[in-house]
């Protein structure tokens, strides 16, 4: 076994989500241990209330774990992958249609510096405005992909999972 990722799943949606269970079939084929927790009960007490739930969450799941995982999140599973990665070691991360703040929140989004890092994001993001994620990653330079497509980004699995397995090529070489 290559190592281990751990999905999340955006608001609205769940553990058996188009974009994490593509991409965690994937990874699977490619030798990886996946893991995607279910976030539903957690989303039902509203958006900002969903947040510390799922960073707990998160967090024990990645605590249970011998080595630091890939993180790879949708929407609310990115921000809060983002957060986690402040908290706890983790070997990368893949964050899709990631938003840029939630109202309300204390924390605003972030993630660890110094491992790898792509975001994805849909010029067309009618939820996540791209200005946000943007500034974001033109402040730490992060990799930004840009793809023509909205906040689901169901027409770009392709170039997604393209990207994805160079995220999983080159942490395998790292490791």
């Amino acid at each position: 076994m290559r190592g281990q990722i751990i999905l999340s799943h955006g608001s609205d949606s769940g553990p058996d989500a188009t974009k994490v269970s593509a991409l965690a079939a994937l990874a699977e084929t490619l030798g990886w241990r996946t893991q995607r927790p279910d976030y539903r009960a957690d989303d039902a007490r509203g958006y900002r209330g969903s947040v510390a739930p799922r960073i707990a969450r998160l967090r024990a799941t990645i605590e249970a774990l011998d080595t630091p995982p890939l993180l790879v999140g949708s929407s609310m599973g990115a921000f809060v992958s983002g957060l986690v990665s402040l908290d706890v070691p983790v070997a990368g991360l893949l964050l899709l249609a990631t938003p840029g703040a939630i109202s309300g929140q204390v924390r605003a989004f972030d993630l660890r510096r110094g491992v790898p890092t792509l975001l994805i994001h849909g010029w067309r993001d009618e939820i996540c405005p791209l200005a946000d994620i943007h500034a974001f990653a033109a402040q730490r330079r992060l990799p930004l992909l840009v793809l023509d497509d909205d906040h689901r980004l169901g027409a770009s699995m392709d170039a997604i999972a393209a990207q994805f397995r160079q995220l999983l090529d080159q942490l395998a070489l790292a490791a």
